[in-house]
């Protein structure tokens, strides 16, 4: 009772902090289970659950007011498809106390973007930054009238969203710092397009990595998972109305804060076991 207790909780919180933030907050549910007493594989799979189904609730919302691409996102994502599946197989392959390590080594980077993106608002307000508005790039191929390749821009977007996939198959996160970029620097879409459409490449990465696991005979405990889930996609809807009416510098300092404090948690609970 206590266990499901705790996961609501924390689960409001991971979606206050995805609504208010526009990501980062899925990075705290591998934590969360293992904290519950989940193991590393399970908690990674337990976590691709609560991240999909909140990435395609926050991707309606979105789509609804008009801040996803679908077609590029699909399409994202679909190439995402394959790493998802190579990291699905390899986190299971992997000792878990690596696959701790590598969460917190990840969970540290993300730390540090964060910190970076923080310092990039505050100069860009500073200095009377205009908002993005929306500007479409030619497409990377196409085959009408004639065939048409960007090739060094279809590398980039093969690289990129291989790379995505990777991450979401290994370690059970949506990536949502590493897949606004790409979309930036891959596909060339504005700033606010990208937060948008980088939920349907999750939802997308997510499900194909966990459709990967469903045969290996990993289960969490589902009733966590399903309360984790249920309450993160409530908590992402009042946090976007809280995100409306709070400074979010603050709350993205504070959410920061707590990354890098769970990142040393959970190295100090890895690295003994490495030795």
């Amino acid at each position: 009772m206590f266990a499901l207790l705790a996961a609501v909780v924390a689960g409001a919180f991971i979606g206050l902090s995805l609504g208010a933030l526009g990501g980062g907050g899925s990075i705290l549910a591998v934590p969360v289970l293992l904290a519950l007493g989940q193991s590393a594989t399970q908690a990674t799979t337990g976590s691709l659950v609560v991240v999909g189904v909140t990435s395609l609730a926050g991707a309606v919302t979105a789509h609804r007011a008009g801040n996803v691409l679908l077609a590029r996102g699909v399409t994202f994502g679909a190439v995402a498809i394959g790493g998802a599946v190579l990291g699905a197989h390899a986190s299971a392959a992997v000792p878990e106390p690596v696959l701790l390590a590598a969460f917190s080594a990840l969970m540290l980077v993300v730390a540090g973007l964060m910190t970076a993106r923080q310092l990039r608002s505050r100069r860009g307000r500073s200095a009377g930054a205009h908002a993005d508005r929306p500007r479409l790039d030619e497409p990377i191929i196409t085959f009408s009238p004639t065939f048409m390749c960007q090739c060094p821009r279809a590398l980039k977007v093969l690289v990129t969203a291989t790379t995505v996939g990777l991450l979401t198959g290994f370690l059970g996160v949506g990536g949502g710092f590493l897949v606004v970029p790409a979309l930036v620097l891959a596909l060339a879409l504005p700033m606010g397009y990208a937060a948008g459409t980088s939920l349907v490449v999750i939802t997308i990465t997510s499900t194909a990595a966990l459709a990967t696991r469903a045969g290996t005979g990993i289960a969490p405990d589902w009733w966590l998972v399903a309360a984790l889930t249920v309450t993160a996609v409530a908590g992402s809807i009042a946090g976007a109305r809280v995100a409306a009416r709070t400074d979010t510098a603050r709350i993205s300092t504070a959410f920061t804060g707590l990354v890098l404090l769970v990142a040393a948690y959970t190295a100090a609970t890895a690295v003994p076991a490495l030795t």
